[in-house]
């Protein structure tokens, strides 16, 4: 069994799809060991196992809407896009979603999966509460008046398999999305991010030639009554739909040219009913403090020429900061640096040491689902309550049941 992007070969032992929470409990309680495996979109060997593989998509779906408390208890193994189709229905939403709607709910808090605004959290951070069955079997809940809680949002799967999630809401909104192109690269892109509800930049890395260095484009995300300028920091609109990268037909792309769209049809740069890439790639995000995020990325510059050949594209975009023990955004308001990479393993794994030690002066932290060499100790010197969590971990699953060789790299005092 392949992760979504082909680069990782699960070596469980066993795949389980259980239909029922007692099929659940009675799998999770009878392993040595396992993982819980969300919809796949892990490119490093997180979610592995040499025991149990566990997938939660065939738990019953539950999309239950509480009118009085705006929040809504969802199944775990739901895909952010199903459910955000029925909260708009119902007149509601989430306030941010990641770029890909195709991810389970579950997998993407568990790692501090996130989209883009400088006012925005990441996904976890809608969390109200959650419920997961543990190495024993049992059943628990936590919710934010358990002191626990901040540990056990961002929690990697460390900690049981969660089964639903209780979701702040918001009323539903419409959102215009914007695209231009041809953004300098000395442009303030601390403002320009802040500039919109959401905003990401795209760069290839080619800094050769006439029309470089530049970001080749802008994707402003902003509410119907802010329609941007008609010039945005030296960029202008683009001339027809785009992929962010350049060359990729746009049809799985979300609607652009401000067309007024629901939330969940415009924060997403893609859509739900298209595959946006065959899985045909790598990825690897870093994250830095927000006020750095101008040096990190003149640290970069210099490594453009290594970076340029082995990139599909890169994005930069806005965390707001969180109080979650494990998340990348812990403490801090936060600018990430997403690569997206051809599928040349040995290559780009090469590299990345390179970025890393480019990045280190800024207190460097990786996304945990996505490839990464940073060294255990400054994995974990990243993360001021690591120790709290492992603890957390050791009460709740104090055989080891649900660790494996990443966590014990990483999450093992």
């Amino acid at each position: 069994m392949l992760n979504w992007a082909g680069n990782v070969t699960f070596a469980a032992a066993r795949v389980h799809r259980p239909s029922t929470l007692d099929e659940l409990r009675h799998t999770l309680a009878g392993a040595a060991k396992v993982r819980v495996l969300g919809s796949a979109h892990s490119f490093n060997r997180l979610a592995d196992t040499t025991g149990d593989l566990v997938s939660l998509a065939g738990l019953p779906p539950a999309v239950d809407i509480d009118t009085a408390a705006s929040t809504v208890r969802v199944s775990g193994g739901l895909r952010y896009g199903e459910v955000a189709e029925a909260l708009h229905a119902a007149g509601y939403a989430l306030p941010n979603l990641a770029s890909l709607p195709h991810i389970s709910i579950a997998g993407a808090v568990a790692t501090g999966t996130h989209g883009s605004g400088v006012r925005n959290g990441n996904l976890a951070t809608s969390v109200r509460a959650i419920e997961l069955v543990t190495a024993a079997g049992d059943v628990i809940g936590l919710d934010r008046s358990d002191p626990r809680f901040p540990g056990s949002v961002v929690a990697l799967g460390a900690l049981g398999a969660v089964t639903a999630l209780t979701l702040d809401l918001v009323p539903t909104f419409q959102v215009r999305q914007d695209v231009y192109t041809g953004l300098p690269f000395d442009a303030p892109i601390t403002e320009v991010l802040a500039d919109g509800y959401s905003v990401s930049l795209f760069t290839d890395f080619a800094f050769s030639g006439p029309a470089a260095p530049r970001f080749t484009q802008v994707w402003r995300k902003a509410l119907p009554d802010d329609p941007g300028p008609a010039e945005f920091f030296g960029a202008r609109p683009a001339t027809g739909r785009k992929h962010p990268i350049e060359g990729v037909d746009p049809a799985a792309c979300t609607e652009q040219g401000g067309v007024p769209g629901a939330w969940h049809e415009r924060l997403p740069h893609f859509r739900l009913a298209f595959t946006p890439s065959s899985g045909d790639e790598l990825q690897t995000e870093y994250f830095v403090p927000l006020a750095d995020g101008p040096a990190a990325l003149a640290a970069l510059a210099p490594l453009a020429a290594r970076i340029a050949p082995l990139l599909l594209v890169s994005e930069i975009r806005t965390v707001a900061a969180d109080d979650l023990w494990l998340s990348p955004a812990s403490g801090r308001a936060t600018m990430a640096f997403h690569f997206t990479w051809r599928p040349l393993t040995e290559q780009v794994t090469a590299l990345l040491p390179a970025i890393e030690a480019a990045l280190s002066p800024f207190g460097v932290r990786a996304h945990w689902g996505k490839l990464f060499t940073l060294a255990t100790d400054v994995v974990r010197s990243g993360y001021p309550h690591m120790s709290e969590f492992v603890a957390l971990a050791h009460h709740l699953d104090p055989a080891g049941k649900f660790r494996n060789d990443f966590m014990e790299t990483y999450l093992t005092d």
